[in-house]
């Protein structure tokens, strides 16, 4: 008969299996769940969604309906449709021309400031000139200058060129894009193989060829959290637009509707034109769900991949 000394070592091992096993289950693939993480995400979540939630509940409201009920409250009847008809045809269809000005902006503004930060970071990562610590660190620098502290310097640039009131004074400074400089400069040092530049340019291909075919689309993810990033800037911009355009006719949504705004607290019909603000509003955001929800993966990945390389 086995005494009690001999027995106890083989005990030890079953009580601590249990646990062993529980942790290795929480990995990285598999974290330990936190109620209080949870509840705090969910608030935040919930803090997010609110005003959305508000603009599509009202959005769908008549005139009466939106005069005489609040907040989230439903109304009478389900206007939506008339109301986005109502947006197109307030002020002989200046809404589209607000729209067709912003698509404007961000479509070359965007393309453009993509271009340039994959060229410039592309390269900052994979070529050597003369002075290019100090222009990195011009770049690390500018990141922290907000843009709006650069409007009026350059407002009075632009207006000694004579290009204030035109496309160009909101096209020029979407251009540059510090941020997505660094992006690209960060995503290029570990996506693009120094070797396969090096093997380009011994079969004959020179600097722009090689960057053109090899660097670029290997830059795609990146490229297109850059062009995400600059598209949303873009279309959300309102004190550029606002200090250098004064024909209405070459306004974005942000200035447009804000006139709309102001009109609608100055007019007899302020209720109507509220209303058409609310519908107007919704509209304005339904591009930009729309490129991230179809752009998620490639966005995603771009931002991912540089934690997962390091």
């Amino acid at each position: 008969m086995p005494s009690i000394a001999s027995t106890r070592p083989a005990s030890a091992p079953t009580a601590a299996a249990p646990t062993a096993r529980r942790d290795r289950l929480h990995t990285v693939d598999n974290p330990r769940k936190s109620v209080p993480l949870t509840v705090v995400t969910g608030l935040f979540t919930l803090y997010c969604l609110l005003p959305l939630g508000w603009l599509l509940v009202n959005a769908t409201k008549s005139q009466p309906d939106f005069a005489s009920t609040f907040g989230l409250a439903p109304g009478r009847s389900f206007a939506l449709w008339d109301n986005i008809g109502a947006v197109f045809r307030y002020q002989d269809g200046i809404f589209s021309r607000w729209l067709l000005n912003t698509l404007l902006y961000v479509v070359v503004g965007a393309t453009v400031s993509t271009f340039l930060a994959a060229l410039g970071g592309y390269a900052l990562a994979k070529l050597r000139f003369s002075g290019k610590r100090l222009f990195l660190f011009v770049v690390l620098g500018s990141i922290a200058v907000p843009g709006i502290a650069l409007a009026i310097p350059q407002f009075l640039l632009f207006a000694r060129l004579g290009i204030t009131n035109t496309p160009l004074a909101v096209l020029l400074p979407c251009f540059v894009n510090p941020f997505g400089l660094y992006l690209m400069w960060v995503f290029a040092a570990e996506a693009v193989p120094t070797d396969l530049l090096e093997a380009a340019k011994v079969d004959g291909a020179g600097e722009l060829r090689t960057f053109l075919r090899i660097a670029l689309p290997m830059l795609a993810p990146a490229s297109v959290t850059v062009l995400l990033f600059s598209f949303v800037s873009i279309w959300n911009n309102y004190f550029l637009p606002l200090i250098m355009l004064k024909d209405p006719d070459w306004y974005p949504l942000t200035i447009g509707l804000n006139e709309w705004n102001k009109l609608g607290s100055t007019a007899g019909n302020g209720a109507l034109i509220q209303n058409l603000v609310v519908t107007a509003a919704l509209l304005t955001i339904v591009p930009l769900i729309v490129a991230f929800l179809s752009l998620q993966r490639y966005w995603q990945s771009g931002l991912s991949l540089g934690a997962v390389k390091g």
